[in-house]
């Protein structure tokens, strides 16, 4: 590694607020799997792997901190809350404090493409940088990571979102209508990172469709549309 490159290393470690021991893990959560050095059996060389482990360290760790702050909470809000700061966004935004974009490895086509700016990429990182950062030094150091990353995120939603799902059966209620069905229309992506398609059906309305990286949290975003398009009628 060049001395420029130890520079630039050590100043993201900084922003991340961690000193990686084994500076191999750091590389590998910023090698997309468009950049030459990903190729090879597997492509095991790439972030995938650590973003997978990434994701469920952040979601174990928010976990902790949303049941710590919150004891009155239901089950069904600390769901929501642990659903809107684990999402897609949120990662994206703490990768961009990082500013991780400019030393992600990618192919030169990726590259050309945005693919440092792009928010499905940045997401991935931060989590890949977790999972490093877990494997470097233990669920303490990762936690903590979190903590200071996502605490004021928690802080600042003050107010849970509406539970949407029970909205849309109170709305059915009041009107003597069946209780709303959610029906699977597509699930697609890989085992560890899903996608679903779920609408919301109910005896004499069109139905809605929502998406979303669990069936709980399109089911949420189906019903949501739903409220949107009804609610006020």
């Amino acid at each position: 590694m060049t001395k420029k490159a130890k520079a630039e290393l050590a100043a993201l470690e900084a922003r991340i607020g961690h000193h990686f021991r084994d500076r191999d893990l750091v590389a590998r959560a910023l090698t997309h799997l468009s950049a030459p050095a990903a190729g090879g059996p597997g492509r095991s060389q790439s972030y995938q792997r650590l973003e997978f482990l990434g994701d469920r360290v952040l979601g174990v760790a928010v976990a902790q901190m949303l049941y710590e702050a919150y004891p009155q909470a239901s089950e069904g809000e600390l769901s929501m809350r642990l659903a809107k700061l684990v999402r897609r966004e949120t990662c994206a935004a703490v990768a961009e404090e990082w500013d991780v974009g400019p030393h992600v490895a990618m192919g030169q086509g990726e590259a050309r493409a945005g693919g440092r700016k792009k928010a499905a990429i940045l997401s991935d990182i931060c989590e890949s940088i977790i999972g490093a950062v877990f494997l470097d030094a233990g669920f303490e150091a990762a936690r903590d990571l979190v903590t200071r990353c996502w605490r004021a995120r928690m802080d600042a939603d003050v107010e849970p979102e509406r539970d949407a799902k029970t909205a849309v059966q109170e709305w059915a209620q009041a009107r003597a209508l069946a209780s709303p069905r959610y029906v699977e229309v597509a699930r697609s992506g890989p085992a560890h990172a899903p996608h679903f398609v779920m609408q919301v059906v109910l005896d004499g309305y069109e139905p809605e469709s929502g998406e979303a990286s669990s069936k709980r949290a399109a089911e949420q975003a189906a019903a949501q549309a739903f409220l949107a398009r009804w609610s006020a009628k």
